[in-house]
């Protein structure tokens, strides 16, 4: 309740407020806010490593994977980590492969790098299904999230959405992507001592560690609950229904490639690196950083679980994704009560801000420019600002539809929208890249028939779960349905890379000369990968996931 905010929480979330505009003023007075087009979307292409891992973080982090993370703990879904832990790995791929072709070829947005390498065709599907995702899922799914943290704190729904979404919408516009980055980078900050302070005082209200495995073992017992292993093992059956170890193995880094590697909502923070090695060293910092969620995202729903059966904070494990407001609301102190609140609606803002500014950089270059290049900078900028505004305009209007259309389990359902939506672009990037020999043609069918079954495998389950249709067990759309959603990505990507080769391999070769730039050139390349502090560094940071991967598995915590 309101009531529960102490001066000081309300005085401590006012200055959090303070500090993010008062740096958007700053970004939007400086050269790189308003003079051209690659200082407004791409920050000048002025930004180091720092800036950029944790602008990466900030972004991804945003309120509906904290609540969501959190929510997995205390429902025992440790597999769900798994996401995190596979992101640092993808992270390296982002660094690695991806980010030397990125730079290369100065482009500003993932599609224009598609007309690049393939045709307009490509570059328009990807804008329109990039656009479309930004507003169904990242920023419709990011405004549910904070609604719930609004609503644990007594604020109304309605104003603390519209709040939050005007005033990351307001510094967004006003600073471009340099304002976008800076707040993320103090954002992050905010942010980890939060979740850790929310962390260390849950622990302390239960009593430690071991009184929290053994309030876990207590638990286990009674009809209904988890039991202890899932709360600590990442690693489940091929036979598991959601998070089967296949899947999270082979199907995760699937959405990862997707995510990471080639959406703009992502890759545009590195677009904007003073050059390679910043932006190789910027995507293996937030790979370090994406380790931390298990522990301080993941961990704190397990203990406010294990407090929910001690009776000491109260929520709904049907809508276990409040557990970590609950943890907030429940026993911090006053002072840390608002910098945690103030922790939920930096992730909350940051990603917002992201969303607003790479869906405004697509509007504005992929199509504003193209049917107008006439266009000058500052009229690329303009609309750049006016395109953002639009998006929170249709944000607002989205927000009725959220409660209606959103359950339980925020993670569970975006890992699942983005396995049906992920495979076709991850496949035609991926190869792309990699073989000269796959064309235009192969893309485009590629995409369109990988769109057509995700999209249909989207709806279909929409409509069985609703009741709209009755899916008879055993009959061909009942095995379709019955696939789990992880394997489906799996298959659907193998389909689609299938379908590429085939239909390239029928058709001409693109121009090799074109294609030097956008394509790996193995001699080029290797020379690149000689030892250095990049090279140590991605090898520490393989190592820490192998050692995640054992701690939280049978060998390890979970025994």
């Amino acid at each position: 309740m309101l009531s529960s905010l102490s001066y000081l929480d309300i005085i401590i979330i006012l200055a959090y407020f303070g500090i993010i505009l008062w740096i958007a003023q700053w970004a939007s007075k400086s050269k790189s806010a308003s003079g051209s087009a690659i200082d407004y979307f791409l920050a000048g292409k002025s930004s180091g490593w720092l800036v950029i891992g944790a602008s990466l973080f900030a972004s991804n982090i945003g309120s509906e994977i904290i609540l969501g993370v959190s929510g997995a703990g205390a429902r025992g879904n440790m597999p769900m980590a798994n996401f995190e832990i596979i992101a640092a790995l993808v992270l390296i791929l982002l660094g690695w492969v991806f980010v030397p072709f990125y730079l290369r070829t100065g482009v500003y947005t993932m599609p224009e790098f598609l007309e690049k390498r393939y045709s307009k065709a490509c570059r328009s599907y990807l804008s329109v299904i990039s656009i479309l995702a930004y507003v169904i899922t990242k920023i419709s799914l990011i405004i549910f999230a904070g609604a719930l943290v609004f609503e644990t704190i007594g604020i109304p729904f309605w104003t603390g959405a519209i709040i939050t979404v005007i005033a990351t919408g307001f510094y967004t516009v006003l600073g471009g992507l340099k304002a976008v980055i800076y707040t993320d980078m103090v954002q992050a900050f905010i942010l980890l001592i939060g979740t850790i302070a929310v962390t260390a005082f849950g622990l302390y209200a239960l009593g430690g560690w071991d009184h929290m495995i053994d309030v876990l073992v207590t638990a286990s017992g009674q009809e209904g609950n988890p039991p202890k292993e899932d709360f600590f093992n990442l690693w489940r059956p091929m036979a598991d229904t959601e998070y089967p170890w296949t899947g999270m193995l082979f199907g995760a880094p699937i959405l990862g490639v997707w995510y990471w590697c080639t959406d703009q909502y992502i890759v545009q923070r590195t677009l904007s690196a003073k050059d390679v090695s910043n932006a190789r060293k910027g995507a293996l910092f937030a790979g370090y950083l994406k380790l931390l969620p298990v522990f301080i995202f993941f961990i704190p729903g397990v203990i406010a679980y294990a407090l929910l059966q001690e009776g000491a904070i109260d929520f709904s494990m049907e809508n276990a994704d409040q557990a970590l407001p609950a943890m907030i609301n429940g026993f911090l102190p006053s002072g840390l009560k608002g910098l945690a609140i103030a922790g939920l609606l930096a992730a909350l803002m940051s990603s917002l801000s992201s969303a607003f500014n790479s869906s405004s950089t697509l509007l504005t270059i992929d199509f504003y420019q193209k049917y107008r290049p006439s266009a000058t900078q500052k009229d690329l900028v303009r609309f750049g600002r006016v395109a953002t505004i639009v998006l929170v305009i249709v944000s607002l209007g989205w927000i009725p539809f959220m409660k209606a259309l959103m359950g339980g389990g925020i993670f569970h359902y975006l890992q699942s929208v983005q396995a049906y939506i992920s495979p076709p672009i991850a496949a035609v990037f991926l190869f792309g890249l990699f073989y000269k020999w796959i064309n235009a043609k192969g893309a485009i069918v590629s995409l369109w028939v990988g769109f057509v079954i995700g999209v249909f495998r989207l709806v279909a389950e929409f409509l069985s779960n609703e009741g709209t249709i009755q899916v008879t067990e055993g009959s061909l759309l009942g095995v379709f349905l019955g696939i789990n959603f992880l394997h489906f990505a799996l298959f659907l990507f193998i389909f689609c890379a299938v379908i590429l080769m085939v239909v390239s391999k029928l058709g001409t070769p693109q121009d090799a000369a074109v294609l030097e730039l956008v394509t790996f050139q193995r001699r080029s390349q290797r020379a690149s990968f000689k030892w250095s502090t990049d090279v140590t560094l991605t090898v520490i940071l393989i190592a820490l996931v192998l050692v995640l991967w054992w701690l939280f598995s049978a060998w390890g915590i979970a025994n």
